[in-house]
């Protein structure tokens, strides 16, 4: 039984998000520089079981893609291309980094915490793959 990883893709940095192998739990990762995002995926894929990758989709509000996706479709391409046997789906990442600052709100983190860009992005990620998860159980 493989993970299902999520990503929350930046210009800047990615967060990263992963299941346990059961496909219950979503738990953050990590956040990395954007630019590493491939290698470390290569990396990440040769050491654990991964079975699916999902991808945040950035929308507007009326639901269109948003101007993010002219970064986000290049990455995909070369996911493609480096992982060709490995599934990728598009999930609706809409709010995710608002949920992200009120989870860190109503959990009682500093200030100073909440301001670490690095912990919106895991968090946002782990939102993401916790509702794909949940899609799938309706």
């Amino acid at each position: 039984m493989g993970r299902i990883l999520a990503i929350d893709f930046g210009r800047k940095r990615t967060g990263i998000a992963v299941t346990d192998t059961l496909k219950i739990v979503a738990n953050g990762l990590t956040t990395i520089p954007t630019h590493t995002l491939t290698d470390f995926l290569q990396d990440y894929v040769k050491r654990e079981p991964v079975e699916l990758i999902v991808v945040g989709l950035p929308r507007r509000l009326d639901g269109t893609p948003s101007e993010s996706m002219k970064w986000i479709e290049p990455f995909l391409n070369r996911l493609k291309k480096i992982m060709p046997d490995m599934p990728v789906v598009m999930y609706d990442e809409r709010f995710t980094s608002t949920l992200a600052h009120k989870a860190m709100l109503d959990g009682g983190m500093k200030k100073s915490d909440r301001r670490n860009k690095e912990i919106v992005d895991t968090i946002a990620a782990s939102i993401i793959l916790n509702d794909y998860l949940q899609s799938k159980l309706m």
